[in-house]
């Protein structure tokens, strides 16, 4: 396997978890352009390993990625990736993330999602690295009454996902609170859209698409036949639900950000939005998208989801202030890349 077993002075090498799946491919590709060396470690539950095939494409060095099929419940399994491997640093994604699947079973994300970085957490303190960057998400905010949201509104969840994502910045803040060495940089997701411009990689969902975007890209494609709008009733300007939404290019960078902050200095722990700061109705992305691709997209209005709030966007100035960090790419860039990811692959990585 290539990277080798010590690490040579200098290297920076980060331990990727989940880094085979949509978010956690984009986030390789923006660290091995920042010189970082990464090691994924991935049950491809819900990925494909096809995926940093190509990140090795885009940034033409696959001797920098090391893949590990570990599901982080297999605890010797995930051990044995630390008596290999060195790590300056480990970045979290990995975890079930359906809401609506959530609801119907649970303990199997509370198992999966608590126990799975419980085990990842004792193996990065047994083998001295304390310094993670959490992927949590907006939802720890639950029904926010207040906009933007900043980063000390009130917490709170609606659904089982959204209490793992809870949970673990709870055990990450009980971790540093025991021992002051370790540094956690939480990082409270918007709405993750789009894919890398080269149209290479991209999200890649199983079954049918849980988001907004996918969804329309595979309407857009003829995979589905229309969108379901849940509620054109709420207090927006065309009474469907507004999100932040934030291209998946910009959310990689902000994980590297976090990890030049570590480097500098102690982090402790903390908690940071990674949103644009501004709000789009899901009826202002179905024609962005019509615009990007050129096609109608067919939609139907139907009733609202239980828990949906009617406007969830960020303030992101703290990201810009404590990493340095602002999303830079606009809806427009969001639709055209997940447009481009989606007609080069109508059936994702499956595609021949």
């Amino acid at each position: 396997m290539p990277l080798g077993d010590k690490m040579a002075s200098g290297t920076k090498r980060v331990l990727v978890t989940g880094g085979a799946g949509y978010i956690g491919s984009h986030t390789v590709v923006e660290l091995i352009h920042a010189g970082y060396e990464a090691v994924v470690v991935d049950n491809l539950y819900n990925a494909s390993a096809e995926s940093l095939k190509r990140v090795g494409q885009i940034t033409g060095k696959p001797d920098k990625i090391v893949f590990k099929e570990v599901d982080l419940l297999d605890l010797d399994a995930l051990e044995q990736v630390f008596k290999e491997y060195t790590f300056t640093c480990c970045i979290h994604f990995a975890g079930l993330k359906a809401v609506g699947e959530s609801v119907k079973i649970p303990l199997k994300y509370h198992h999966n999602n608590l126990t799975g970085t419980i085990n990842l957490l004792s193996l990065l303190q047994r083998y001295n690295c304390k310094n993670i960057v959490f992927s949590s998400s907006a939802t720890v905010y639950g029904l926010a009454k207040t906009m933007p949201v900043k980063e000390d509104a009130p917490l709170g969840t609606t659904n089982p996902y959204g209490n793992t994502k809870l949970f673990i910045e709870e055990i990450l803040k009980d971790v540093h609170k025991s021992d002051n060495s370790w540094n956690a940089v939480v990082l409270r997701y918007f709405n993750p859209v789009g894919a890398h411009p080269s149209g290479l990689i991209g999200e890649d969902p199983s079954g049918i698409p849980n988001n907004l975007m996918p969804y329309i890209a595979q309407v857009a494609v003829g995979r589905l036949p229309e969108l379901s709008v849940f509620g054109n009733d709420y207090e927006t300007h065309d009474g469907t639900g507004v999100r932040d939404y934030i291209h998946v290019v910009d959310l990689a960078k902000g994980h590297v950000a976090a990890l030049n902050k570590m480097e500098k200095s102690p982090t402790g722990w903390v908690a940071v939005n990674l949103g644009t700061g501004k709000g789009y109705s899901v009826l202002d992305m179905v024609n962005a998208f019509n615009k990007a691709s050129g096609k109608p997209i067919p939609y139907k209005i139907v009733p609202r989801r239980e828990g949906d709030v009617a406007v969830l966007y960020a303030d992101p100035s703290f990201a810009q202030e404590f990493l340095g960090w602002k999303a830079e790419l606009g809806i427009d860039e969001m639709c055209r890349d997940t447009w481009k990811w989606q007609s080069m692959n109508p059936q994702g990585y499956r595609t021949k």
